[in-house]
């Protein structure tokens, strides 16, 4: 029996275009999150790890797309490989099927630290940057995406009983953002 070939996809902003990370590849479905990879909890990832059966192959674009860390990483593949499912990953051009050899282990390892590093000092030189034009006094932070009025507004809804889920869809930012503008409403 062949299995399906599935397709992973994680873009981290809204904006950015998944459709050139799985170019070229057949495929039989394809599950998008867009959403960051700092954990495992996305809406896609975790339908795709239900979806996935014994004899498919799922397919990522790199290493890098399906987790951010390396015990992530060989977690993620971990499971998948434990239920019959291979992992290839296209960039790296490794499949992973669950054979547990000592060289697929070292790779998966070495290019799981590799990514996590280089997460690592992106992460950094962003900080440095921020930090350099601060001191210029060039750096204000990111742009506020709602007025203090519309501010104002979220806070008495939410302080009225209305779902953080429901203030972020009606305001068009993610829960996280809800939270952040709530926390600064409360008084210090």
């Amino acid at each position: 029996m062949v299995g399906q070939r599935i397709g992973y996809v994680r873009v981290s902003t809204l904006d950015q275009n998944e459709q050139r990370q799985l170019d070229g590849q057949v495929l039989d479905r394809i599950f998008t999150d867009k959403a960051s990879g700092k954990d495992t909890t996305r809406p896609a990832l975790a339908e795709m790890l239900r979806f996935a059966r014994e004899g498919d192959t799922v397919v990522v674009h790199s290493m890098d797309r399906l987790a951010r860390n390396l015990d992530d990483l060989r977690s993620l593949v971990k499971t998948l490989t434990g239920k019959g499912v291979q992992v290839e990953f296209v960039k790296e051009h490794l499949l992973f099927t669950g054979e547990d050899s000592p060289m697929a282990n070292l790779m998966l390892s070495v290019m799981g630290a590799f990514a996590e590093f280089e997460r690592s000092l992106i992460k950094e030189r962003q900080r440095e940057g921020i930090a350099l034009a601060k001191q210029r006094g060039a750096y204000r932070g990111r742009k506020k995406m709602l007025t203090p009025e519309r501010a104002t507004e979220l806070a008495r809804r939410a302080a009225d009983g209305t779902p953080k889920s429901i203030l972020a869809k009606d305001y068009g930012i993610s829960r996280e953002t809800v939270y952040q503008y709530l926390r600064q409403a409360k008084p210090s």
